[in-house]
């Protein structure tokens, strides 16, 4: 998966790509009013050490968004695993599912945000696609403060980020 982005810096914009590998699975079918679990498994990565020609010295308030899907119903989401993330957390806001890291990541750290499972009730008919959140800087799915150092400096630069392109991971048939 590749997030366009784009950091908010005294300097300007500054646009860059992040890229995270992930493996996503649900069920193909499911009966109006079954259960539905997904599965987000994040691949291991690593921090850049540069964004373009400045140096990155961490990236904090790292925050993912996972829509709840249409034709379902939340039910309960749960994280397991990840390294060098800090403790993490999963909250329902509004009809998103925040994941937010509470560790500070490393320029040049490898991490690995932790598994996401959801469980969802299907709704009576259509199909259920999960996906990430996002789709503009205006909408961003995934945003932190990237900390890069300038002329020496470091300066903090609100990031926003949306998958693009941004397919379906899963589709769940209800019927």
């Amino acid at each position: 998966m590749t997030f366009a982005c784009q950091a908010s810096s005294p300097l300007g914009p500054v646009d860059a790509t992040f890229s995270q590998d992930l493996t996503a699975a649900a069920p193909a079918t499911v009966a109006p009013g079954g259960e539905v679990t997904a599965v987000f498994d994040p691949a291991p990565n690593k921090v850049p050490d540069k964004v373009g020609n400045y140096t990155l010295r961490e990236i904090k308030t790292f925050v993912l968004t996972v829509p709840v899907p249409a034709n379902s119903s939340y039910v309960s989401a749960t994280l397991s695993g990840g390294s060098g993330v800090g403790t993490p957390t999963i909250t329902k806001v509004g009809n998103n599912l925040e994941v937010k890291l509470s560790a500070a990541l490393k320029g040049g750290a490898a991490f690995e945000i932790p598994t996401i499972t959801v469980k969802l009730t299907a709704g009576a008919s259509g199909t259920i696609e999960t996906k990430l959140g996002g789709s503009s800087f205006a909408n961003p799915g995934l945003t932190f403060v990237a900390t890069a150092v300038v002329f020496g400096f470091p300066v903090d630069a609100p990031t926003k980020c949306y998958p693009n392109p941004n397919p379906a991971l899963t589709t769940t048939t209800i019927g």
